[in-house]
């Protein structure tokens, strides 16, 4: 796909989608992907959660460049994630981000074995930062929400 005719965003959902065409990936990704960022969050959070702010708003910074509308979309749901966090008893972060950081990779890994593609992320990084742009895209092209 030529990248001067077509938004950076799109090309980056297509070259992402190519390795999520089987409809269970795509629903295992659709509950493992924001599993898997609540949970780095949570992790990150345990160390200090002004870290937590901090990679949320580099996060943010990124899809800024992207779409407008995507970086609305994760600024709310990294926001009600804080939040969550933030509500939890201190103590109980670490573990709970941890079993679930690793429940959602396996989980992930298991989406891509029935695919039978390797996830986007072993090719380019950037795709570590795009499955949650992914997983919005579903929402947003389901409500008709443009971005």
């Amino acid at each position: 796909m030529d990248t001067t005719t077509h938004r950076r965003i799109d090309v980056l959902l297509t070259r992402y989608a190519e390795s999520h065409q089987h409809r269970t990936n795509e629903l295992i990704h659709c509950l493992c992907v924001p599993a898997i960022v609540l949970a780095l969050l949570g992790l990150c959070w345990a160390l200090s959660p002004l870290l937590a702010v901090g990679l949320v708003l580099v996060s943010l910074a990124y899809y800024c460049t992207l779409s407008p509308p995507f970086a609305l979309g994760m600024l709310l749901m990294a926001g009600a994630m804080l939040l969550v966090l933030a509500c939890l008893p201190p103590r109980a972060v670490l573990p709970a981000s941890a079993a679930v950081f690793v429940i959602a990779w396996i989980g992930q890994f298991i989406g891509h074995k029935i695919e039978g593609k390797k996830p986007s992320f072993f090719e380019d990084v950037r795709f570590l930062l795009i499955g949650p742009l992914f997983v919005l895209s579903l929402f947003y092209r389901r409500f008709r929400i443009r971005y």
